[in-house]
């Protein structure tokens, strides 16, 4: 009897565990609402190669002067597409200064992919081994990061940067940042 027992004990204990992990996380809210130790601090301290001239560095002295959208991408990351046009937009109508970190990428695919979906980025810091992205405390591509005129991280956006996330949210956000 105790050995029927154990055996419909231990897959229920396992099935209960499951199911009140899967509750709390269904209770935390909005996915894009990641926390992010970095919000008011610096951005962190690196130096890249850059995507289209490898020749060159970037440092974080790079992301001064005026308010930047930080915007980690990647070719193999579906929603980076799907995000590219409301980037090209914000670009182009709205004027803020994009820069991109392509992320565990293949340089000679960036690189054609920017050939044909345009280029909106300022420039692209290379993180090729993620190193950036595990400083940034990425979760995954896209995630976009509103770093203030003083190389400081105000925001971060995790997912697709859309129209809706431009207006509610971002577009604000670099407005009140610029003082306009």
């Amino acid at each position: 009897m105790n050995r029927i027992m154990s055996k419909l004990f231990v897959p229920l204990a396992i099935f209960l565990v499951i199911v009140a992990v899967l509750g709390y996380s269904f209770r935390l809210g909005d996915h894009h609402d990641l926390p992010s130790m970095m919000i008011d601090r610096p951005f962190p301290v690196f130096t890249a190669t850059l995507l289209k001239e490898p020749d060159r560095t970037a440092s974080p002295v790079d992301l001064q002067g005026e308010v930047t959208l930080v915007n980690v991408w990647a070719t193999w990351c579906p929603s980076c597409l799907v995000e590219h046009p409301e980037l090209v937009r914000i670009v182009r109508e709205e004027g803020v200064r994009l820069v991109g970190v392509n992320y565990n990428d293949d340089r000679t695919r960036a690189l054609a992919w920017l050939d044909r979906h345009s280029d909106p980025y300022a420039f692209h810091i290379v993180d090729d081994e993620g190193k950036l992205a595990i400083e940034l405390g990425v979760y995954g591509a896209p995630e976009t990061y509103v770093v203030d005129a003083a190389g400081t991280i105000r925001y971060r956006h995790v997912g697709a940067v859309n129209r809706k996330v431009w207006d509610d949210i971002l577009g604000p956000m670099v407005q009140s940042l610029s003082g306009s």
